[in-house]
């Protein structure tokens, strides 16, 4: 099983990613699928996504879960059905999932040089000032800012949340693994903490509320 990497967060907060390395036919071996997700995997085109979609069910099953135990709402987050918080993400040949008693958010991002091309579209001036004023590597530091605003968004689930205008990271540096954000959206701010770990070219970010980490 290539379990990748495994970090544990807190006493009840655990991150697990798994590196894709087989054949869907052979993820798919163990696993049962509810009918609403066997449905969704048939209609996918791209052979990575199922196979990132069939990895996460086997990171469900290192917790002790099934497909059945999973459950997503009118956003399209996930639920457990025991109440604890999940977030799932999956880029190229890597998939996550974090699980925790608290809100929480992941997302795996690939360092490209492309995320460049798109940074007006989500960094904003307090970051872009941040950036000018450090000297970092600059694709590195905007995959982080991305999934840092992706794992929040993910947390947040709420309609109309814009990565630019209402998702604020606050400075960092690459040596030091934790960024801080906070959403503030309808007249409403709230604080989060993250951490980011990065490996093989590929950045995974993951939040939980202020303090939580």
């Amino acid at each position: 099983m290539p379990l990748y990497k495994t970090i544990t967060v807190d006493e009840s907060t655990n991150v697990l990613i798994w590196k894709i390395e087989e054949s869907y036919d052979s993820l798919c071996q163990g696993i049962e699928l509810t009918q609403h997700c066997q449905n969704r995997v048939d209609n996918m085109k791209s052979d990575m996504h199922r196979r990132g979609f069939m990895s996460v069910r086997h990171l469900l099953a290192a917790f002790g879960y099934t497909d059945h135990d999973l459950y997503y709402d009118e956003f399209g987050k996930p639920h457990l059905k025991d109440g604890k918080q999940i977030s799932i993400t999956h880029s190229y040949e890597y998939a996550g999932i974090i699980i925790s008693d608290k809100l929480v958010g992941i997302d795996i991002e690939k360092q490209r040089e492309k995320i460049h091309r798109i940074a007006h579209k989500f960094v904003n001036d307090f970051e872009n000032d941040a950036l000018e004023k450090q000297n970092l590597d600059k694709t590195r530091a905007l995959t982080i800012i991305w999934g840092a605003k992706e794992s929040l968004y993910k947390l947040y689930a709420t309609a109309g949340l814009s990565f630019e205008q209402h998702i604020y990271i606050s400075p960092f540096t690459l040596e030091y693994p934790f960024v801080y954000g906070a959403v503030n959206y309808k007249d409403e701010i709230t604080h989060y903490d993250m951490a980011f770990v990065e490996f093989e070219g590929f950045t995974c970010v993951y939040a939980l509320p202020a303090s939580e980490i």
